[in-house]
């Protein structure tokens, strides 16, 4: 677990994970990871007063999107990135696949790391979900889960997409942990 300096910038961050998971979900389904940089409002619309129109000039931050990451794995990208010292924090939004507790121990053989994401993506009983975890240098962090679902109808040809919207600060413990070595000196 992070430092918690400044517990009162948790509301501010889960606002910001939420922000990035809205502009993703925009795009739909099936995209690859994407990070962004949190950056003080003031000091981007002083850089580039000409985002004026499309910046709320009341958020203390502003997610921007960054160039796509590296295909393969996501730890190493990670790993890569250091953020100047004008970046806030960060955000990652991933697509991921969430069983429920009970397929843990029917996957736990499976040693090959290549082996157990297929077992998991070809589970009958998998969600797709959208994970987006935030956090802030000085501490804060928010996660955000949105499960790809349908409401069942009567016609399971008419179902409805009906995604559930999930917030916690510790839904991805070990990302949020990647994340914050980011933007450590």
């Amino acid at each position: 677990m992070g430092s918690e300096s400044n517990p009162a910038a948790r509301p501010a961050v889960a606002a910001l994970a939420r922000e990035v998971e809205e502009f993703v979900a925009a795009a739909g389904w099936d995209q690859a990871p994407q990070l962004f940089a949190l950056v003080p409002t003031a000091s981007l619309l002083r850089e580039q007063p000409e985002l004026a129109g499309q910046l709320d000039p009341s958020s203390a931050l502003t997610p921007v999107a960054q160039e796509p990451l590296p295909e393969g794995d996501l730890a190493e990208a990670l790993g890569r990135i250091a953020w100047p010292e004008a970046v806030t924090g960060c955000a990652l939004a991933q697509e991921i696949v969430v069983l429920p507790p009970s397929v843990e121990s029917e996957l736990s053989g499976t040693g090959d790391l290549d082996r157990l994401r297929q077992a998991a993506a070809d589970h009958p009983e998998r969600t797709e979900a959208r994970l987006v975890a935030a956090v802030l240098r000085d501490g804060p962090s928010a996660c955000v889960m949105r499960l790809r679902g349908y409401a069942k109808t009567e016609d399971a040809e008419d179902a409805e997409p009906a995604d559930q919207v999930i917030e916690h600060p510790d839904l991805a413990p070990n990302l949020l942990d990647a994340l914050r070595a980011t933007l450590a000196p």
